[in-house]
């Protein structure tokens, strides 16, 4: 109890902790859900999702790129420039515009349920991805 009384604005502390941490749960279920959708609209299985590096390596697929970009993405500032190659694929083989890969870039938890949620329909190729 001593520890309560030696900070007195833990309650304000709370109080602004809960929304973010529940605006962040949801928008994390919100783009995980859409990638899963995202991902099953190209084909792939939507569980891909949920596993770290395979996920990955399925957007690079989806992309319509090699699979050895994901080494790529191991190097510093190299693979800032190899995700936006990728959602710039991710975009176009869903239809979309280059503004549509700046909002994937930035507002990712956004433009990601758009894809899933959406009307957009894959029309990429994936043989680029054994090569």
């Amino acid at each position: 109890m001593e520890i309560l009384n030696s900070f007195p604005y833990w309650p304000f502390l709370v109080a602004l902790i809960i929304p973010i941490l529940i605006f962040a749960i949801t928008t994390a279920m919100i783009e995980l859900v859409g990638a899963w959708l995202m991902f099953e609209k190209a084909g792939e299985p939507g569980w891909a999702v949920l596993i770290p590096i395979y996920n990955l390596l399925i957007a690079i697929k989806i992309a319509g790129k090699p699979w050895w970009y994901i080494l790529l993405l191991m190097i510093p500032i190299v693979n800032i420039v190899i995700i936006i190659i990728t959602l710039d694929g991710l975009s176009k083989n869903f239809g979309k515009t280059t503004g549509f890969t700046v909002g994937l870039f930035f507002l990712r938890w956004i433009f990601i349920p758009i894809l899933g949620f959406g009307k957009s329909v894959y029309t990429g190729d994936k043989s680029n991805f054994g090569a």
